[in-house]
């Protein structure tokens, strides 16, 4: 369970904020004043500090300062009632991991919460990298230098990424990252940040699947109180926060064409207004875009600006699905064994056979991601050092199955046989094909081949496929 200590002085936020955080299943503890705040972190390691601003005995900067210099593992989020951007900029230029205005919001707080412990997690990783002695030297980990752990593998697909990455990094290009769902673009993104002359500036990432329209240029430049109506306090927006560093527009394809044309005009322009301000704020800032869909495609129909798409374009990397990079698959599983260790407190140390054979048979249609979490549900799982098949989501141990009654199935087709072996081998190939084409979801794969559940039950019993 992740700890987080709260540090501030008026004792009804401490305490809603607790209260909250519990129920979202974190270890919390309050202090309402700075000296008490050292205190407990002398006594015991916290994950996150989230600390107001302005305290009696101190200040959020001195906290940050304090934190940072004895604490370095600590990741650090400041808390106040007012929007200050140089003091913002000031404030993650010390550290911290981010600078939150009030009032709170609570899937806000909860999202940057979550998200700065994963950073902190995977930089604690990174700093403390140490060589894994696998079972039968069969793996090893490696890691990358970036905040989501991107791991360089030893496929020729993984080492053509990490040299595209390399000669891109140091440059200010804007880049387009293309590639399937959880390739891992967002990690690829920050490997170029911290790789680039910007790594000590921010990286600002964002989700434009989840944007709305009137929400769009609140999120992108930023208001003023009271611009409009609900602007309850000053917003910045993502390309202020990023000045100076690297913005990510993750699916950036799924943007309304108006909210591309401002995009453009900032891009060209290099300068942004907050909604109801009528002062410019220079910008300098690289841009980072991500899509699992062919642009191209989009322009032709409509959907994408041409012109920003050239501006986005100045450099392109295509990311590799996992079912292409067969040789990294454990190299990549035993980089998160050894992240789910450090989240969860466990010591498994490997992989049963089982489990490498299913992993490097499955066909991970969610990739590095779905990888990951599998990982990670299996180290939560598993109470000894080594992770047994029952520890894996049954679609994976039965595609493993699958695919060894396949190949025993393929190994008689030049046998001599009956025409009633040939049509139930034939019905066999038909069942196994489906199921993999709906991951093995059991009603998916009755309803396309027109059979009711239990048929399909009773067959795949008897090529044992249980």
């Amino acid at each position: 369970m992740r700890k987080i200590l709260i540090v501030d002085d008026e004792v009804n936020i401490g305490l809603l904020l607790s209260r909250f955080l519990t129920r979202n299943s974190f270890s919390v503890s309050t202090a309402t004043s700075g000296v008490a705040a050292m205190e407990y972190l002398a006594k015991e390691t916290y994950d996150l500090v989230l600390c107001d601003y302005r305290l009696e005995d101190t200040d959020g900067k001195e906290m940050l300062i304090k934190i940072k210099e004895s604490y370095p593992s600590t990741g650090v989020i400041i808390i106040t009632g007012y929007s200050d951007i140089k003091l913002a900029v000031e404030l993650i230029k010390l550290g911290a991991y981010d600078y939150i205005t009030k009032p709170l919001y609570p899937d806000e707080i909860l999202n940057t919460i979550n998200k700065a412990i994963e950073t902190q997690i995977a930089l604690n990783v990174d700093q403390n990298e140490a060589s894994v002695d696998a079972p039968k030297q069969k793996t090893v980990k490696q890691t990358y230098n970036s905040s989501e752990n991107f791991v360089a593998g030893q496929s020729a697909a993984s080492k053509e990424l990490l040299k595209q990455i390399q000669l891109v990094a140091p440059t200010s290009y804007s880049v387009i990252l293309t590639g399937e769902s959880g390739t891992g673009k967002e990690s690829v993104a920050k490997a170029i940040h911290l790789n680039s002359p910007r790594k000590d500036r921010p990286f600002v990432a964002m989700d434009c699947g989840s944007l709305t329209k009137e929400l769009a240029g609140s999120e992108f430049f930023g208001h003023e109180k009271g611009s409009f109506t609900g602007a309850l306090y000053t917003k910045i927006g993502h390309f202020e926060m990023a000045n100076g560093g690297t913005l990510f527009l993750d699916e950036v394809g799924n943007l309304s064409y108006e909210i591309q044309a401002a995009l453009l005009r900032t891009v060209q322009e290099r300068k942004i207004k907050r909604i109801g301000s009528t002062k410019e704020i220079d910008l300098d800032v690289r841009i980072i875009v991500a899509t699992n869909e062919n642009l191209a495609n989009a322009i032709q129909k409509g959907r994408f600006r041409e012109d920003l798409y050239h501006r986005f374009n100045e450099f392109s990397i295509s990311l590799p699905p996992l079912s292409q990079r067969g040789s990294d698959i454990m190299v990549f599983a035993n980089t998160f064994l050894g992240v789910a260790n450090q989240e969860l407190g466990r010591n498994v140390q490997s992989f049963s056979e089982e489990v490498e054979d299913c992993f490097l048979t499955y066909n991970w249609p969610g990739n590095v991601r779905e990888l990951k979490n599998v990982v990670r549900r299996a180290t939560l799982l598993t109470e000894s050092q080594e992770i047994q098949l029952k520890a894996l989501p049954l679609e994976i141990s039965t595609y493993a199955k699958a695919s060894a009654i396949e190949n025993s199935i393929s190994s008689r087709v030049d046998k001599p046989r009956d025409l009633k072996n040939a049509a139930l081998e034939a019905e066999y190939d038909a069942i196994l094909k489906v199921l993999r084409e709906v991951n093995f979801n059991k009603t998916k794969a009755a309803k396309i081949l027109n059979i009711d559940r239990k048929t399909l039950y009773n067959k795949m019993k008897a090529i044992n496929l249980e």
